[in-house]
Parts: structure tokens; sequence; C-alpha cells
């Protein structure tokens, strides 16, 4: 697969590698609850500059969350306050965008081509596909460029795994555990600290977050080296051993209709070239409105519901706590793989 990064009008640009984020788990520390870093404007249409770079907003009041009174700017602007953990998760990576032009609750649309015209300060991540077909993928590198995406009406945020340099070679593997029906979430917080117990004795680091919807998504960071097909099949085997010691509650199942009632997938296959989920700190288009949520393993072992993490809570979290998450952005502390395969 040829990949070409490219600012749009100009040649190949280079990227920034990531600051050096802490690689173990922050604790908890005093900091100033207020992290808003800039007032997004509550009516119609405006124009505002950030960082240098003039963004046009639109639709400001249009209501995304109509049961909850949420408008367009409320997304915008929990975005912006949160960017400082948020960025270091997206940066660099293809975005495939998932628009709600009617808010939360409309129908959606995938786009993956950045859109023309657009500011000629959005970064392009263009990718070959088997097919041959070179798709030109909107990058987030800064806030403008998180405001701009998100002002398309995109609520939560699909990244590539790998980073736009190499994007078959990723930077850490997953497991999205999402309930099969007759399971809830008291059964995918158990089958998140079984995962959790079989990660920790292949000394493979992992980190949890709420999706935000049904489930919990556990990341592993990586070395750069495996290709994607051979991270998923090491997910794959992975999720199938679960499944053999656990066949009263996890199921690897790839077909839907084949999977047990009652029981837990931990799906590797989101782990395949081209996949994509929902990032940390993004926000699911569902009823409360709630936020995919770094996690730590206490809480999921003293057990919680997906909605005790939403939009009008998780800033003052991310402001007593940090980025619980740092260590999955960091460069330090990444596993190598390779002696697993």
């Amino acid at each position: 697969m040829k990949t070409v990064v490219k600012k749009r009008g100009e040649g190949a640009s280079r990227y920034r590698k990531s600051s050096g984020q802490p690689a173990v788990l922050p604790q908890a520390q005093p900091r100033s609850k207020r992290i808003r870093v800039l007032d997004i404007p509550r009516m119609g249409d405006a124009v505002i500059e950030v960082e240098g770079k003039e963004i046009k907003l639109s639709n400001l009041a249009k209501i995304f969350w109509p049961d909850l009174g949420i408008i367009k700017a409320d997304l915008l602007q929990f975005y912006a306050d949160i960017s400082s953990v948020r960025l270091p998760h997206i940066q660099h990576r293809a975005m495939v965008m998932k628009r709600y032009p009617g808010g939360a609750y409309s129908e959606f649309f995938f786009q993956k081509r950045a859109p023309v015209p657009r500011p000629d300060w959005i970064d392009i991540c263009s990718i070959e596909h088997s097919s041959g077909n070179i798709i030109d993928f909107p990058v987030i590198r800064d806030l403008p460029s998180l405001l701009w995406v998100i002002n398309l009406g995109c609520i939560d945020l699909n990244p590539w795994y790998a980073r736009c340099d190499d994007v078959n070679r990723p930077d850490y593997l997953h497991f999205d555990l999402d309930p099969v029906k007759g399971a809830g979430i008291e059964e995918v917080l158990k089958t998140a600290l079984l995962t959790h117990e079989a990660l920790d004795a292949l000394h493979l680091p992992n980190y949890a977050k709420t999706t935000g919807s049904r489930g919990i998504h556990i990341y592993v960071p990586i070395e750069r080296g495996p290709l994607q097909k051979e991270v998923w099949t090491f997910a794959k085997r992975f999720a199938q051993s679960m499944e053999k010691m656990y066949p009263d509650l996890v199921t690897a199942e790839y077909k839907v209709a084949k999977r047990p009632e009652g029981h837990v997938l931990v799906d590797y296959n989101q782990n395949a070239w081209g996949r994509t989920l929902s990032s940390v700190y993004s926000i699911r288009p569902k009823p409360f409105a709630p936020v995919s949520t770094p996690v730590t393993w206490d809480e999921v072992q003293s057990g919680f519901k997906i909605e005790d993490f939403r939009i009008d809570n998780v800033r003052e979290r991310v402001a007593q706590l940090g980025d619980l998450w740092a260590p999955v952005a960091s460069p330090k502390g990444r596993v190598n793989l390779e002696a697993l395969l």
C-alpha cells in the first residue's frame, strides 16, 4: 500500500513525532477545573481565529440532542475544552468522517475523502487501496483542524490505527468487547477483567476505555513493525484462546447469527486493515450523550455504567485526572509484539 502525506497546495509534508508523555498510568493530581481554551459562539454562523487560522463555523444553534438541549456549539465547545488530551490520540492519522447532518439521532453517512473546497491548512493523507483507488483522507493535527472536522457534523471521530507515514504498520492492537443479546454491562466488565489478566500474563500493557455505547475497548500500545495482517492474526488467536478458556462467557464468533446469547464478543476483526473504531474521548450519538472515556482497572473492578461518563461531566474528570490514556499515545513504554507472532 502506498501512502503519501501532503498539505493541500504543497508538496509532501513531514509529520512531527508526538511529544513524549509519561509511560506510566498517571496518579490523580490536583488540576485547575477550568480547562476552557476558547469560547465557541452559540448562534448562527461565525468565523473565529484559533492559532492564527480562520475557521468558519456554521449552524451553531442547531439542535444535536433534542432531549438534552445540546446544540452544535456545545459539541464544538466540548472538543475544544479537552483538545489537549484528545489530540495526541488522533494526530498523524487518516480520519474517516462519520457525519450526522440532522443531529445525534439522525441518519449518518461515512465520508472518507476530505471535502473540497477546504482550508489550505488541512493536511491530507493519501492512501492507495487494493483496488488501486487513492483516497485523500483529512488529518487532524491541531485544534483548528479538529474544529473544522467537527463543524462538518462529525460527532465521534474514527481515525486509522496506523499513522499516516506507514498505514500498514499499526502502533497498537485492540479488542472491542461487545455484549451479545442477553448480556449486559456486568458481563462486559467481567470479560474486560479476564482479558486484562490474560494480557498481563503475556506482559502486554493494556488500557481500557468505555466505548460510549454498550461495551469496553482494550488497547495494547505496540512498537511499529508487524504488518496489520500480523497484528490482526495475533488478535484473532488471542480472542479464540479467550473463548476456549471461558466458553460460558466469551465468544470470538465472527458471524453474528452464530454468536451465543448471554456472551460477550471479544472482537478481534476490527484490527483488520482499513477498519476504525470511535477514538478515545469521542462523544457518541446516543441518549445521555455518553463519551468514550478512559477508565482505570480499579474502576472496571468496582463497576460502572456507560452513561456515567457524559458530555457534561467528562471535562471535570479530565481536569482532575489528566489523560489516563497517555501511555497509549506515548512513544515510550510500547511493547514489541514480534516475539508473540
